[in-house]
């Protein structure tokens, strides 16, 4: 039994919190923490008397390491699982660092201010250096790891779904399917109807800088860039249909890359219906997506600031959200000399989502992998000293506690390729 921070109390750290408390063997006491308490303290009542989980709360500004470091004194907890925004990473590692604490995210670190960065010349200095594209990835909190290792204490990155259980996918597949993977293709389908001309199903500073970017992919050693939206492939997911999806970046291609041995490509595909990319288009055209502070009538306002303000709370669709997700990876590779072929995926119901934990499919399919990370690691399951991605594990105690927890998978052996 353990005691777990939560820094965060968006819907992704609302379902993980919630799914935590149906494991109270692992989760003795949990202090939600957030810039605004209000939301962990509504959270907290609505989960007395419903679990043996202990709950506090705790107002923290997890931009400033010092008072993440006072929060983590006061409360001493084993570890802290960070659902805050990805800006916010290095400031919490830091944090754990001085107080010795493990920790675990759901998603990479990325600078808040990308306008005021030269993005051209960090490619063009990396692709030199490392031969790596894009400015979400993992190389600053990889830059922890020997401080992580000498503390003597675990940073787990990326326990979401994407990151995070496709990872694990991957390394499951190569431990039971595969002597070598030769090409990984991560499929992310939406397949959910909210009803609004537009809406994000997550925090919208991420999901429309994520889509607006360059895409890019691995292919033979090295990275290959796109044009944003330049790739399109159309597939019929099971359960769900066929959909219109579009090659992205994706910080899981670059640890996958590193830690699949022999791997000669891989892809990252999501859905998007053309009513979403019209309304991105306009945005992006006037300026709304920037990331650099405008005067606006004396006062400075950043725009996608703004339009986060504007677009529904990602954390409000679900009960108006109908239909289901599809995430997974089509791998292929060989076996005992054979070629072959394997699909891994989840399909999880928006409405079935909302019954239990009030959440769309979205959030809940992040939060139960960071719950489960959460406790691998809590549990000491997985116990290793340094900075890790999920895929570095043993990935089948998270297989089975994704059955358990509700995302159960399943292993198609004769699927559809995407070419």
């Amino acid at each position: 039994m353990g005691r777990l921070l939560v820094i965060g109390c968006g819907g992704v750290a609302s379902v993980a919190i919630q799914k935590c408390c149906q494991n109270s063997d692992v989760f003795n006491e949990i202090c939600i923490a957030s810039r605004t308490i209000s939301k962990c303290d509504a959270l907290k009542s609505k989960l007395e008397g419903k679990t043996k989980t202990v709950i506090t709360t705790a107002c923290v500004d997890a931009d400033y390491t010092g008072e993440i470091v006072k929060l983590i004194e006061s409360f001493r907890p084993d570890a802290v699982l960070n659902v805050a925004l990805p800006y916010q990473d290095l400031a919490i590692m830091d944090a754990c660092l001085e107080t010795k604490t493990d920790y675990i995210d759901t998603a990479n670190y990325e600078p808040e201010n990308t306008d005021d960065l030269d993005w051209r010349a960090i490619y063009e200095k990396r692709c030199n250096e490392e031969g790596f594209t894009a400015y979400f990835d993992y190389s600053w909190q990889w830059a922890y790891r020997e401080r992580f290792e000498k503390a003597g204490i675990c940073a787990l990155l990326g326990s979401g779904f994407d990151p995070g259980v496709t990872s694990v996918f991957s390394a499951y597949a190569l431990k039971h399917y595969f002597d070598e993977i030769h090409s990984i293709d991560i499929l992310d389908c939406n397949g959910g109807d909210h009803g609004y001309p537009f809406a994000t199903n997550f925090n919208p500073e991420i999901n429309l800088r994520e889509v607006s970017a360059n895409g890019s992919y691995w292919e033979n050693g090295r990275w290959v860039e796109t044009e944003p939206m330049e790739i399109k492939r159309v597939y019929d997911f099971p359960m769900v249909g066929k959909k219109d999806m579009y090659l992205l970046h994706h910080e899981e291609i670059e640890s996958l890359a590193k830690n699949i041995t022999g791997v000669k490509r891989i892809r990252f595909f999501m859905t998007f219906g053309q009513s979403y990319l019209t309304h991105m288009k306009c945005l992006e055209n006037v300026g709304m997506l920037s990331t650099s502070p405008i005067m606006y009538e004396g006062k400075e306002i950043v725009p996608i600031q703004f339009l986060k303000a504007l677009l529904p709370d990602p954390a409000s669709l679900g009960p108006r959200t109908v239909g289901k997700t599809n995430i997974g990876c089509i791998f292929t590779g060989v076996k005992d000399g054979k070629e072959k072929t394997i699909y891994i995926y989840n399909v999880c119901d928006h409405q079935e989502c909302y019954k239990e934990v009030e959440s769309q499919a979205i959030s809940y399919t992040t939060g139960v992998p960071a719950m489960i990370g959460a406790a691998l690691v809590l549990s000491k399951v997985w116990d290793k000293k340094g900075v890790f991605n999920i895929e570095e594990f043993d990935p089948d105690p998270f297989m089975d506690a994704l059955n358990k927890y509700g995302l159960p998978w399943v292993v198609d052996e004769n699927p559809a390729k995407v070419d």
